[in-house]
């Protein structure tokens, strides 16, 4: 696999390891090749629980420590080592999974998944960056590498149309009165197109974890307290965020995501995965329809 934001993440994490000495990178046979060789770059072949264990002595010992691969072997295969190896240590450490949650479903069901976020958000004390844009990755990595923390840095090969600033909370794209649509990550230009002309507040999120739950509340105030979140993994991951932060406040909301109720069993394109899962123009025009009662 390849894509603009593997290759901003790869660029950036060599850049930094030239003057930090702290960064090290494990691998499990995945960008093996796009790496170049070094002894902080270590592959422990197809052991992903293995490459888990490796990074989490390596964040004991000091360093900081780069573990990437496939989304599924990064998030569901080793999930109890991510639990007990980094969280239960208390350890930090930068989990950068590529594949998102059906980016090339030529590989069928094995190199898809769509719960990876839902996941990490059982666990606490991890920040979750979701880009939109290659653009956006190396300002993402090189800031997550000066920490100590937790962070899961989920690439795609699906890219917005530009790239923004990525900000701790949401980006206001556009204005609007009558509802307030969230778009995550690489769903911000089909959100776009699906609003064109309706009046909504359009926000942008890459940082999702923590949730702006004051950003989210602020553009309530502003417009009516319906909101939509679009989002490029299991439908309704931040619903429960959603909630949280606008608990005291009537609203109505709805998530739109990878459908729970239903497996797809066809390969098919990421385009017909879109379709499936009403993550389109088609489907999401529909949505904010439903929702904001504005003709699309």
């Amino acid at each position: 696999m390849s894509g603009a934001m593997r290759q901003a993440f790869v660029e950036a994490v060599e850049e930094v390891m030239a003057s930090d000495p702290r960064v090290a990178v494990v691998l499990a046979e995945i960008s093996r090749d796009a790496f170049r060789p070094s002894p902080r770059v270590v592959n422990v072949g197809i052991r992903e629980q293995a490459m888990v264990g490796v990074g989490s002595g390596l964040a004991l010992s000091g360093m900081r420590p780069v573990v990437h691969t496939y989304a599924p072997f990064l998030v569901e295969r080793p999930f109890e080592q991510i639990k007990l190896d980094f969280g239960h240590q208390d350890v930090g450490g930068v989990f950068v999974g590529i594949g998102g949650s059906y980016d090339d479903p030529a590989w069928g069901r094995t190199h898809q998944a769509p719960g990876d976020v839902a996941l990490f958000d059982t666990l606490p004390g991890w920040r979750i960056v979701v880009p939109g844009h290659g653009g956006e990755v190396g300002p993402v990595v090189r800031e997550a590498l000066a920490g100590d923390d937790r962070v899961y840095l989920r690439l795609s090969l699906r890219e917005n149309s530009r790239a923004y600033p990525v900000n701790a909370g949401f980006t206001e794209i556009r204005r609007g009165s009558g509802g307030v649509v969230v778009a995550v990550g690489p769903m911000l230009d089909p959100v776009l197109a699906a609003t064109e002309g309706v009046d909504v507040t359009v926000l942008y999120a890459t940082s999702v974890r923590p949730f702006d739950g004051a950003g989210l509340r602020a553009a309530v105030a502003a417009a009516r307290a319906d909101v939509l979140v679009v989002e490029p993994y299991l439908a309704g991951t931040s619903a429960h965020v959603v909630a949280e932060a606008l608990a005291d406040v009537p609203h109505r909301s709805r998530a739109l995501g990878v459908r729970r109720e239903s497996e797809l069993r066809a390969y098919g394109t990421a385009e017909d995965h879109d379709s499936a899962h009403d993550l389109d123009v088609v489907g999401i025009s529909a949505a904010v329809r439903q929702l904001f009662g504005h003709p699309v």
